[in-house]
C-alpha cells in the first residue's frame, strides 16, 4: 500500500520485456515521430507561406498540425526513452505533466475538428454567408476558444486526478499516463468526482459529435442537389479529408475507453493506446494532403531546392 503524498515516480507499462524488441519498438516510434514532425511541420510551413491557403480551413488546419506535434512529442519521446534505456519509471511530476498536456492537446483537437466541421457545413451549405460567419477575427476567437477550452479541460481534469489518494501501487497499465490507469491506482470510492467530471466530459463529447453528424448528414443534402458531376467532386473532395480525420480520431479513442472489461488485456490496451495517441497524428498531415489541391501545389513548391526557387525568380515564401 502507497499514499500519493509519498509516491515520487510511476511504472509505465513496457512494450516488450527482451532487449531487442525494446529496440524494434524505439527505432520504429523513431520513425512515426520523424514522420509525423516532418510532414506536420511541411503543412504549417506551406499554410503559412502560400497565400492561396490563408483561408479559414487552411487557418484551422495550421492549428491542427499544432495539436497533432504536441500529442506526438507529449507521449512518444519517453516511450522512446525508456525502451531505448530499458526503464519504466517516470516521475511524479512528470506524469502529471504528461496527463495535463496529453488531454490539453487531445481536447484542443476535438474541438478544432468541430469547428472545421463547422467550417465546411458553412461553405457548403450557406455559401453566402461564409465571408461574414467565418471571417478573420470569427476564425481567431474560434480557435482562441479550442485552445482555452482544452487548457481549462485538461486543468481541471489534472488536478482532480492527481488530488486523489492513490494506495494501489505505482504501476501503470499503459506506456503513458492516462486518467483511467492512474484511476485504478486510487483508493475504493475515492474517484467519484473524477468520474462525475468524466461523465460530463463524456456528454459534451456525444454533443460534439452529434452535431459533426448532423452537419454532414446537411453537407450531403447539399451537395447531392448540385447539378454538375464536376461540382460534387469537387465538394466532396473538400469533404472526405475531414471526415475521414474525425472518423480515426472518434473510432479509436472512444472504443479504448469504453470497450467492456471481458475483453480488456495489457496488450489490446496498449494496442488501442498506441492507436488513439500516435497513429492519428501521424496520419492527419497525409489524409490532408492527399485530397487538397491547394495544398498539394504548395508542398511540391515547398519541396523545391532553393536553387530552383532563385533560377524562377522567386521567394521561397509565396504570401
Amino acid at each position: 500500500m502507497s499514499n500519493s503524498s509519498s509516491l515520487t515516480q510511476f511504472l509505465l507499462l513496457a512494450f516488450a520485456d527482451r532487449r531487442e524488441l525494446q529496440l524494434l519498438h524505439f527505432w520504429l516510434f523513431l520513425a512515426i515521430s520523424l514522420a509525423a514532425l516532418l510532414a506536420n511541420g511541411l503543412i504549417l510551413s506551406a499554410v503559412a507561406c502560400d497565400h492561396h491557403l490563408h483561408t479559414p480551413m487552411g487557418f484551422f488546419l495550421l492549428n491542427l498540425s499544432l495539436t497533432d506535434l504536441g500529442c506526438i512529442c507529449t507521449t512518444v519521446p519517453k516511450a522512446m526513452h525508456n525502451s531505448l534505456r530499458d526503464t519504466r519509471t517516470i516521475s511524479y511530476y512528470g506524469c502529471a505533466a504528461q496527463l495535463f498536456f496529453f488531454v490539453f492537446f487531445i481536447s484542443a483537437e476535438f474541438s478544432l475538428l468541430t469547428i472545421m466541421c463547422y467550417d465546411r457545413y458553412v461553405a457548403i451549405c450557406k455559401p453566402l454567408h461564409y465571408g461574414t460567419l467565418l471571417g478573420s477575427r470569427a476564425c481567431a476567437h474560434m480557435a482562441a476558444a479550442a485552445w482555452a477550452t482544452g487548457f481549462l479541460y485538461s486543468l481541471l481534469h489534472t488536478a482532480n486526478t492527481f488530488s486523489l489518494p492513490l494506495c494501489q501501487g505505482n504501476a501503470l497499465g499503459q506506456f503513458f499516463c492516462e486518467i483511467p490507469a492512474i484511476l485504478k491506482l486510487s483508493c475504493s470510492h475515492s474517484y467519484t468526482r473524477e468520474l462525475g467530471l468524466l461523465l460530463f466530459s463524456i456528454s459534451l463529447v456525444f454533443a460534439c459529435f452529434v452535431f459533426i453528424v448532423f452537419s454532414y448528414v446537411q453537407i450531403f443534402r447539399a451537395v447531392l442537389r448540385i447539378p454538375s458531376q464536376q461540382g460534387r467532386h469537387k465538394a466532396f473532395s473538400v469533404c472526405l479529408p475531414h471526415l475521414a480525420v474525425v472518423s480515426l480520431f472518434v473510432s479509436t479513442g472512444p472504443f479504448a475507453y469504453l470497450k467492456p472489461p471481458s475483453i480488456s488485456s495489457p496488450s489490446l490496451d496498449l494496442t488501442l493506446s498506441v492507436l488513439y495517441s500516435v497513429v492519428p497524428p501521424s496520419l492527419n498531415p497525409l489524409i490532408y494532403s492527399l485530397r487538397n489541391q491547394e495544398l498539394k501545389d504548395a508542398l511540391r513548391k515547398m519541396l523545391l531546392s532553393e536553387k530552383e526557387f532563385r533560377k524562377q525568380g522567386g521567394p521561397l515564401c509565396t504570401s
